[in-house]
């Protein structure tokens, strides 16, 4: 698949300084096998390179870097509960004790090796190369790291690849269940779209609409080639990991995670902190297509008693300061909860704006697919859909829907839905 790198440059607005950090993607069969040439063509002031992999993408790309790389230093995680926090960075950086002199990174493997990676790299001023090895997650190009630290959600800021090798004969066969869950990342782009789309109306919110109508070309992409993807066709896989790329640039762009990263998140970040249930064990991916279903519900739900009119609105939504205390209970989240929200990302805003800005609410909340066509894309890739497919009992979902929009200090729906009459019905 060729990839125009300057197309996706173009849609940055200089007058903000918007750019993108890397340099270039392939996705391909055989791509890793332009590993050397690509390192010695483009970087070759590279000397002193470590491949970061867990025993598993060790298995399915690392042996490969190795017999192609014979001088690269390798680091094998083991993926045992490994995640993205302050346990995985210790492990890597355990490994890279041995080898101070580094200048390079290659991180090979999904999600997790990719942000442990990342935060070293940013920490050591150094660069990495990206060689994804499944289509799991859309963070691989993030400048981002999704870090659960001291459990608490946090995003650190980190570094992008400067260049990635997707191998469609390594990613398309991952286990059916990491594509399932790049699915599930992919789709929630329409909540934190619309979520998006709905904060600019109200507030006059910064967005891009070349970013916004860009990720929706790739979201009809998606959805398009699920079949594909269900039957493990190699250029719907192909098509799969270039939207979780784009995903990923998107953020670039912007800075921060916006175009990828709403209400659907927020809840996946909420149980992922196991402030309301249990520590649990799923995919990223999963948790946020699981997000996405019961969301999008919600909205489609406020879309109707929108549509009746018969409703009212409070002048202003105060942070529910007793609410957070009473189930954040661990008294150290608690406090990065109460600090992440003691500048209330909904003062100023009236009841009346809500008002005034019906009609585009509404329109945005029409383009936003169901919750059962949602939940009908997942099951044609084998997705998860439900609480109870990740762990969480149904009964957890309305304290879900309430809390989650306190995880993070941005303006989704989900949170202004709290101004409204109807709120607790719709969330019931």
């Amino acid at each position: 698949m060729k990839i125009d790198v300057n197309k996706i440059r173009a849609l940055c607005d200089p007058e903000k300084n918007q750019k993108i950090e890397v340099d270039d993607l392939i996705i391909e069969r055989g791509a890793l096998q332009k590993l050397p040439q690509v390192l010695k063509e483009r970087y070759p002031q590279y000397k002193n390179i470590v491949m970061i992999c867990d025993q598993n993408t060790y298995k399915a790309a690392g042996q490969k870097v190795e017999k192609l790389l014979p001088d690269v230093h390798t680091i094998i995680l083991d993926p045992t509960n490994l995640h993205a926090d302050e346990h995985g960075v210790g492990l890597a950086e355990d490994g890279l004790k041995q080898y101070p002199d580094v200048d390079f990174m290659i991180a090979c493997g999904s999600g997790t090796v990719h942000d442990i990676t990342r935060y070293h790299a940013y920490n050591k001023k150094i660069n990495f190369l990206s060689i994804p090895t499944a289509a799991s997650v859309d963070g691989f190009v993030s400048t981002m790291a999704a870090m659960t630290w001291k459990g608490m959600k946090k995003t650190f800021t980190a570094v992008s690849p400067i260049f990635v090798l997707a191998d469609t004969d390594i990613f398309a066969n991952a286990p059916k269940r990491l594509t399932a869950s790049g699915v599930g990342d992919l789709l929630g782009k329409y909540t934190a779209l619309c979520d998006w789309r709905i904060a600019s109306a109200v507030t006059g919110e910064y967005i891009s609409w070349p970013i916004v109508n860009w990720e929706y070309e790739i979201l009809q992409d998606l959805v398009n080639n699920l079949d594909g993807i269900g039957s493990g066709d190699a250029a719907a896989y192909e098509n799969l990991m270039y939207g979780l790329l784009l995903s990923g640039l998107a953020m670039q762009i912007m800075t921060y995670s916006r175009p990828a990263s709403g209400c659907e998140h927020h809840c996946s970040h909420l149980w992922e902190e196991a402030a309301i249930n249990e520590p649990i064990d799923y995919l990223h991916g999963e948790k946020v297509g699981v997000g996405l279903c019961i969301t999008s519900a919600v909205y489609k739900k406020a879309l109707v008693k929108l549509k009746e009119g018969n409703y009212t609105v409070k002048d202003h939504m105060d942070v529910e300061v007793d609410f957070i205390k009473e189930h954040f209970k661990n008294p150290v989240l608690q406090a990065e909860i109460l600090k992440e929200n003691e500048d209330n990302v909904m003062a100023g805003i009236t009841g009346q704006q809500l008002k005034d800005h019906e009609g585009e609410i509404i329109k945005i909340l029409e383009d936003l697919p169901s919750a059962e066509q949602e939940i009908a894309w997942l099951k044609r890739v084998h997705g998860v859909t439900t609480l109870p497919e990740i762990g969480l009992d149904e009964s957890l979902r309305p304290l879900t829907l309430k809390l989650s929009p306190y995880v993070r200090h941005r303006l989704s729906f989900m949170r202004l839905l709290k101004f409204y009459s109807f709120y607790d019905e719709i969330i019931a």
